[in-house]
């Protein structure tokens, strides 16, 4: 085989590998009816926006109060806890993670009144349930940015009366995948640990 020969090869192996690496090969994308994501995935090693990391989406909540719940049983045991409880006041004010967009407000039986909000980048949902109320002008398709003001804390949905906290998610998006759709992500490993450079 001549060099050109082998080049040629190469760019079309790694082409192949390429487009195989975009196909979906996971169980069927769930619906909304389903109430979620549809996997489960481990946190991934390194944050899923920048080297700045995820802010705490609560005002004032300080990485070590923050603890880990992912997983714990729900509704007696029928299903496991998808996400990070962030205790506190009615009305703390809830920011943005990092920056991105408002992709969808939606009320659930659930989450209450939640907001689903991509990442910059379009490989990240961050999800925020249980909500009092959105911040004024808060609609979808807005930028957000890192610590911006989206909405307050409530105990909407199945939280329970009086129960206040963020039920926050993060969710692995895969290609063109809509809101509620995706691979679910623990959010704690990192919540609580301090972002790179700080």
């Amino acid at each position: 085989m001549t060099r050109l020969g082998a080049i040629i090869s190469a760019v079309i192996v790694l082409a192949v590998i390429g487009f195989a690496s975009m196909l979906s090969f996971g169980p069927a994308p769930a619906t909304p009816k389903q109430a979620g994501v549809s996997r489960d995935v481990p946190a991934p090693a390194s944050t899923p926006t920048t080297s700045e990391g995820l802010r705490v989406p609560v005002a004032g909540v300080p990485r070590s109060a923050i603890r880990d719940s992912w997983g714990e049983a729900r509704e007696g045991g029928a299903r496991g806890h998808h996400g990070t409880d962030i205790m506190a006041r009615a009305g703390t004010p809830v920011i943005a993670a990092a920056d991105g967009w408002v992709e969808k407000l939606f009320e659930s039986g659930r989450g209450g009144t939640t907001l689903y909000q991509r990442s910059a980048d379009r490989r990240w949902t961050y999800y925020y349930a249980h909500l009092a109320g959105y911040a004024p002008g808060v609609r979808e398709g807005m930028r957000v940015r890192a610590g911006q003001v989206l909405g307050y804390v409530g105990d909407t949905g199945d939280a329970g009366a009086g129960n206040y906290h963020l039920h926050f998610g993060l969710t692995r998006m895969h290609g063109d995948e809509r809101w509620w759709q995706g691979d679910n992500v623990n959010p704690y490993p990192l919540l609580a640990r301090q972002p790179a450079g700080r």
